[in-house]
Formats: structure tokens, sequence, C-alpha cells
């Protein structure tokens, strides 16, 4: 049998089991592979790593991990490196390899929603997840000087996300979200908020004619999300971002060709029905 799990702390919400359990499914290895959930703060984590034998196949890692799942890998892929952060290890001869699936989930989320080429971006926040929205709308084609406006609640404390930017090749415009009225004239909006914190710029972002992602998937839609829908813009929600990177997950794991998105699709919605009922 081999192993995966996904390890964080919180963990107990994640839909990562749900995701990789059907994928197993669909692809014929039920019986061969698990994927649980493990509670593991940043601290445990080198000591769970010492623990993983041969049947471990791969980690999937939520916050607060990501910066230490990249420490201590023994290799990592560029964009990994350059966003600063790692949410998945594959674990094999002994060795760990880092990669970030993230990115891979917010540019296939918008390119599943039409959006297919950006050239200018607004992303509201300043942590992890806004450093992969900015690299995955510099995959997307947004211009690199000035293109891609970073507005944080206190820009002092996006420094890291600055940087993360700037190792990417991109120089990013910094506000404060208070002054998000003047950074709205983009061809997409990309919320990585927690849930509640976009609501006051609901109205205003619904007014700016862009296409709007928020990276929040329950509860769903977000008022930030529904006043957008409302205005008949395009609308991604982070449902759509945590499947594509979980299948990227998956094909990284267990070595298959092409993960069985639908099927992940069909039982992750389905858990959320359950949950949200």
């Amino acid at each position: 049998m081999m192993r995966a799990a996904v390890l964080g702390s919180p963990v107990g919400h994640s839909l990562s089991p749900v995701l990789h359990t059907a994928a197993y499914s669909a692809l014929g290895l039920a019986g061969e592979w698990s994927y649980e959930s493990r509670e593991c703060a940043e601290a445990e984590l080198a000591g769970f790593l010492k623990g993983c034998d041969d049947s471990w196949a791969g980690l999937s890692l939520t916050m607060p991990l990501k910066r230490e799942a990249l420490r201590l890998a023994d290799e990592a892929e560029r964009v990994a490196r350059e966003v600063g952060g790692a949410n998945t290890l594959v674990l094999g001869g002994g060795r760990r390899s880092a990669y970030n699936t993230d990115v891979h989930g917010i540019a296939a989320a918008l390119r599943e929603a039409g959006v297919e080429r950006v050239s200018s971006a607004a992303v509201l926040g300043g942590g992890a997840t806004a450093a992969s929205a900015v690299a995955a709308l510099r995959d997307l084609g947004a211009d690199a000087d000035g293109g891609i406006a970073l507005l944080a609640r206190e820009p002092a404390r996006a420094a890291g996300t600055v940087e993360a930017a700037e190792r990417i090749g991109v120089r990013p415009a910094v506000a404060p979200l208070a002054r998000i009225d003047g950074f709205l004239g983009v061809d997409v909006v990309v919320s990585t908020l927690p849930s509640g914190a976009g609501d006051a710029y609901a109205g205003a972002v619904a007014g700016c004619g862009a296409a709007v992602f928020d990276v929040v998937y329950s509860p769903w839609p977000t008022a930030l999300a529904a006043a957008a829908q409302e205005a008949g813009r395009t609308v991604v929600g982070g449902f759509a971002m945590l499947l594509h990177q979980a299948a990227r997950q998956v094909e990284l794991m267990t070595g298959a060709e092409s993960a069985p998105v639908e099927a992940m699709r069909t039982a992750g919605l389905a858990e959320l029905d359950r949950r949200n009922g």
C-alpha cells in the first residue's frame, strides 16, 4: 500500500482526502493507495518526514508548512523556489522533491473560466497565496513591470510577497487595500483575502468590469463573488484552484499521465454540498 497525506494545522477542514481518494478510485488505485489527513505543526514537520518509510509517496502541505517544506526538501522546482513555498513533497529514493502546484491551480482555474490571457491584474492580500497568484498571472501574460498591483491591508507586512514577485521577475505596484479604487482598471482581480475580509470591497470590484477570482471556496459565494456575479462578471471560485492543484499533485505522486479531474470535481462538490447541507 502506497501512502500519501495532507499535513497542516488546522487540517480537519481539508478537501484533499476527498479529491485524492476519488482520483485513486478513478485510476484503479483504490486498493493500492491511501490518502489521509494529519495534524502537523511547523516544528513537527522534520520529525514527521524522518518517520516516513518507503511506503510514503508524497505529502500535500497546507498552512503553516509551505516554507518549512521547501527548506526541508532535497531539491525543488523553480516555481517553488521563486514563490518561496512548497505545497507538495514527492518522496522516493530517499529524497524529497518540492513543488508548488498552487500556481498551476490558479492558472488552470482561470483558463477553465475562459481567462486565457491577462495583461493587468490586481491581487488583494499579501500572503503566500498572493505570491502564487502573482506567478500564475505572470504565466498568463501579465506585464512584469507594473502590470500587477499588490494591495494589502498593511503593505509593510507584504514584504515577503514583494520579494517573491521580484524573484519571479515581476515588479508589482504596492499599495494599501484601502486605496483599491485607484487600481481596478485591470483585466482580473484576484482576492487572496480570508473569508469575509473582502466583503467591504465587493461593490468596488463588481463595478470595475474585471473578471474576479476569489480563492475562498467555502462558504460560497462570498459577498465579493456574489456582487461580481450579479454585475455579470466572470467569476472563478477557490474550489477550481483547489481541484486543479490537487490534480497536479496526483500526477506528481502517482506518475499518472493525466489526473481524472472530472471524477475529482464530482467528489469534491458532493462533499461541499454535504458540509453545507
